[in-house]
């Protein structure tokens, strides 16, 4: 069995550069709903092939909870105050997994459609690292931990956090774990 390289890549949400983003992207996509046609039958198997893929899904609970503990563990030992776990990350995180599962690749699409639900639920700052790939929590949090961007979510100024894993239909994990301040 061939498994994917390991990858994993992180984003924070800052307001005054993702504005101008969020702007440029709406603009593109009013400009690509009006030029584009489908027809309702097309759009409807492409929604029975995302849920056909969907159902092979298996969220994996437990091993969320040890990605959880391990940050935990790294953020004690550097003196930082623990993450708590949050429902409203925890969900955004899980969708967004499932997301990944289901098109077979790691991205931060819709960040700021979480990043902007959160903020409305109470959060302060928002930041998601991904990855897929890896078999144990050790694994994943090692490999953030020596990503500048994936470290600097682990150790930023944040109080809660919402973890996902998924496997999909080959048994490949995707990784979702958004951090919040509350």
């Amino acid at each position: 069995m061939k498994y994917p390289t390991y990858v994993c890549i992180n984003i924070t949400h800052k307001p005054q550069i993702m504005r101008t983003f969020t702007t440029t992207l709406m603009a593109l996509t009013f400009a690509v709903f009006l030029t584009s046609c489908s027809q309702d039958e097309e759009l409807m198997q492409t929604e029975e092939a995302t849920l056909e893929l969907s159902a092979d899904l298996t969220v994996e609970e437990t091993f969320a909870k040890e990605i959880l503990a391990e940050v935990n563990v790294y953020r004690a030992s550097i003196g930082l105050t623990e993450l708590r776990a949050n429902s409203d990350s925890k969900v955004k995180a899980t969708e967004h997994t499932k997301y990944m599962a289901t098109k077979g690749k790691i991205s931060h699409d819709y960040f700021l459609e979480r990043s902007d639900y959160l903020k409305a639920k109470g959060a302060g700052r928002v930041s998601e690292n991904v990855a897929y790939g890896y078999r144990s929590a050790a694994e994943v949090v090692s490999a953030w931990l020596k990503s500048e961007g994936h470290k600097e979510a682990i150790e930023g100024n944040f109080t809660h956090s919402g973890i996902s894993v998924v496997k999909d239909e080959r048994g490949i994990a995707f990784f979702t774990q958004i951090f919040i301040t509350k």
